[in-house]
């Protein structure tokens, strides 16, 4: 990071070559991302992949006519950006941490990111976020790098989006913009998109601005207007607020019906007594990784920020033989824009009636003990701060053993593993095991050959200890539910009673 042009000290400047470590390397480079030879055994075949990567922006390419004697070339250009943060508190290192994410979600999105600005502020301005003059050089970065976007790292009222625009002459977005565009990107079932539409226009109803016409009444009263049509009429801008929120009522309908069946499957689970655990952490900290080292899921890995955003249930087993289901949700972030909390509440809800929350976090991130704060301030905010909870430092192989040392210190319950390599996996798993809920009945039961199910609920529901057939039956000591207990009763032999 270098220092402004400008002669004042409170404004720093990131360089063309970010720091090492800061910047997000390669993001959307299949080579760094993904390896068929090193990942393919782990996570499958990755079909979604070949999909997402049809529809990616390509860098260099531009939107001018070329030869158009010959043939018409329209090609992409992909956005050129400028990031701009305020830092308000703590330390530079966090103000660059948080700039240089900034820039990682840019690149996921599909953007070139050319410069970064620091502005140091007690708050940010109330008009244009980084005030006047400040704006006034950021104007200049603009026209010094040739960029078309400006992407601000926090979220920017309307009145300071309208006013920070009319100072740069380009388009103004703010980092909850940006999200909510990652998402409509990545978003893939029907549940999901509703989502993502849904945060959206939470987020643009405030922000929608009338121009002109936009501004123009409806007819009001006289004599073409009849009886109860008097008054100055309704602006069209009124009118497509009014549209917005009947769609966001729809869209809400919509996803109470969707969120209907995932309680039944949820109930399902319950009633079968199947414990439950939900990955839950910080984005690309390499939860799709472990669920597919895990489960062999198969769910699509991307070195980029949120690139899975539908949850995945899949069934696991304990090294003990013992059944539970595993679910892959949503990252978090520093942030996190509020609509996203509230539209994919439903989806979220997979970490509150967890057994068991795995909180993985990325061991080789510049600031870990961040992403866990962050992690753990959305938990609080769907109810789940009562869940036991498992600390999973992941990417131990790419990480400082200074790091992983302090944050196993810190956190009492954690484990340093490397969903790439296989290290520490095993221990996980029976780390798993320990902390699962068992089952509080331990029985000893003669169950007969015409009540074999019992016994398969036993080995489905409970904690089997042995079994052994004998000429009447199956003898079987197990740990299981006061239900299943009930329903052995009657075979318990009386000696045991």
């Amino acid at each position: 990071m270098t220092s402004s042009s400008s002669p004042s000290q409170d404004t720093k400047r990131f360089a063309h070559a970010y720091p090492e470590g800061l910047r997000a390397d390669a993001l959307m480079e299949e080579d760094v991302a993904w390896s068929h030879e090193i990942d393919g055994e782990r996570d499958g075949d990755q079909f979604d992949r070949s999909e997402r990567a049809a529809l990616r922006r390509v860098a260099g390419l531009s939107t001018e006519l070329e030869d158009v004697t010959e043939v018409e070339y329209r090609q992409l250009r992909l956005e050129r950006v400028v990031l701009v943060g305020v830092w308000t508190s703590g330390t530079v290192q966090d103000a660059e941490n948080s700039l240089a994410e900034l820039a990682a979600l840019a690149e996921t999105a599909g953007a070139l990111v050319l410069d970064g600005v620091i502005q140091r502020r007690d708050k940010p301005d109330a008009a244009t976020y980084i005030g006047s003059g400040k704006a006034d050089e950021l104007r200049d970065i603009v026209l010094e790098t040739g960029a078309d976007t400006v992407i601000c790292d926090g979220e920017l009222s309307p009145g300071q989006l309208i006013h920070l625009e009319d100072v740069v002459k380009v388009k103004v977005i703010d980092r909850t913009a940006l999200i909510l565009d990652i998402f409509a990107q990545h978003a893939k079932s029907r549940e999901g998109k509703a989502q993502v539409a849904l945060a959206q226009m939470q987020y643009m109803l405030p922000r929608l601005r009338g121009w002109g016409q936009s501004l123009s009444r409806q007819m009001g009263g006289g004599k073409g207007g009849g009886l109860a049509t008097r008054g100055p009429g309704e602006t069209k801008i009124e009118t497509d607020r009014r549209r917005i929120r009947e769609k966001m009522a729809k869209m809400r309908r919509e996803i109470a019906e969707m969120k209907t069946g995932r309680d039944v499957q949820r109930q399902v689970r319950r009633r079968n007594k199947v414990p439950s655990v939900a990955i839950a952490g910080y984005t690309n900290a390499g939860k799709s990784s472990l669920l597919n080292r895990l489960t062999g899921a198969g769910v699509l890995v991307e070195n980029a920020l949120f690139a899975t955003l539908d949850p995945t249930v899949r069934r696991a087993e304990t090294p003990s033989g013992r059944l539970y289901t595993l679910a892959d949700t949503v990252g978090f972030v520093r942030h996190l824009p509020h609509h996203l909390v509230e539209a994919f509440r439903s989806t979220m809800e997979e970490v509150g009636d967890a057994d068991l929350i795995l909180h993985v976090v990325d061991g080789s991130h510049p600031d870990p003990e961040e992403q866990l704060l962050a992690v753990r301030e959305v938990i609080r905010d769907v109810g789940a701060t009562g869940v036991p909870e498992i600390v999973v430092i992941n990417k131990a192989d790419a990480a400082d053993p200074l790091t992983l040392q302090r944050l196993l210190r810190v956190e009492k319950r954690s484990i340093a593993v490397s969903a790439r390599t296989g290290q520490g996996i095993a221990e996980l798993l029976g780390l798993i095991d320990n902390e699962l809920p068992r089952p509080s009945v331990e029985i000893e039961a003669l169950v007969p050959y015409t009540h074999g199910k019992l016994v398969a609920r036993a080995h489905t529901e409970g904690e089997v200890i042995s079994a052994e057939h004998t000429a009447e039956g199956t003898l079987l000591k197990a740990r299981v539910h006061e239900e299943l207990a009930a329903d052995l009763a009657p075979y318990v032999p009386a000696q045991a009673l």
